[in-house]
């Protein structure tokens, strides 16, 4: 059987990375797939396990070859998915999780169409620019022109947000990680079968309520605070 192909985004500092690696530990069978780079590693970052990090000039090779099946230029930096990881996760009937950006997410719902999108917006502006302040700091490096910078992109990145299948606002981690554990299962459940259990019924009852088309309600309070002016079904 066909693995399932997850898309998460959402703007730098939105906290997309703790919840990728949580729910990493929480969901079976869902392979993540490490994307290139030719930016630095930060912080703890390992070879092969955030990144593969690569130079611009191997990057462009692959380009060239045609080896992405997106890639993307991010504030001066290359990120891209080499096909390669979509088909090894399929040939074993794995599914794979991709963490990309807007650009990139368009590209793969061009190819796999049938890919889940999940976009992750932080509950205010302000609360993003304090998080991108702590990132920075944490670096060393704190700069209120590229942070300025970061929230301007984030502005357009959120104004794809009907692009997604799903909605998810990042306010309490927890929660947060347990609304994308909801997505993976329902979607299994919906393209896979299975048991249903009275726990699976109650993820998929929470996972409803994180599609675009349930969600606008809740979410529209923040589209507006980012500037954002919600798009009515």
């Amino acid at each position: 059987m066909a693995g399932i192909l997850f898309i998460i985004s959402a703007p730098s500092g939105s906290g997309k990375s703790t919840l990728v690696n949580q729910l990493r530990s929480l969901v079976n069978g869902l392979e993540f797939s490490v994307s290139y780079t030719t930016r630095p590693p930060r912080g703890s970052e390992e070879e092969a396990r955030e990144y593969h990090f690569t130079t611009r000039e191997t990057f462009q090779q692959m380009i060239e070859a045609g080896e992405f099946l997106e890639y993307a230029d991010v504030f001066g930096n290359y990120y891209g998915t080499a096909r390669q990881t979509l088909d090894d996760a399929f040939a074993r009937g794995r599914d794979l999780l991709l963490d990309i950006d807007v650009q990139g997410a368009t590209q793969v719902r061009a190819k796999v169409p049938e890919a889940v999108s999940i976009f992750v917006v932080t509950p205010s502006p302000e609360i993003l620019a304090m998080r991108l302040r702590n990132r920075s700091r944490a670096e060393g490096k704190i700069q209120d022109e590229i942070i300025e910078r970061r929230l301007a992109k984030a502005k357009q990145e959120i104004e794809n947000y009907r692009e997604y299948g799903y909605i998810l606002v990042n306010d309490i981690l927890d929660r947060a990680v347990e609304e994308l554990a909801a997505i993976v299962t329902a979607e299994r459940v919906r393209r896979q079968g299975g048991e249903i259990t009275a726990d699976t019924e109650r993820l998929i009852r929470l996972a409803e309520g994180c599609r675009q088309k349930n969600a606008e309600a809740r979410i529209r309070p923040v589209l507006e605070k980012f500037g954002v002016t919600p798009v009515h079904v």
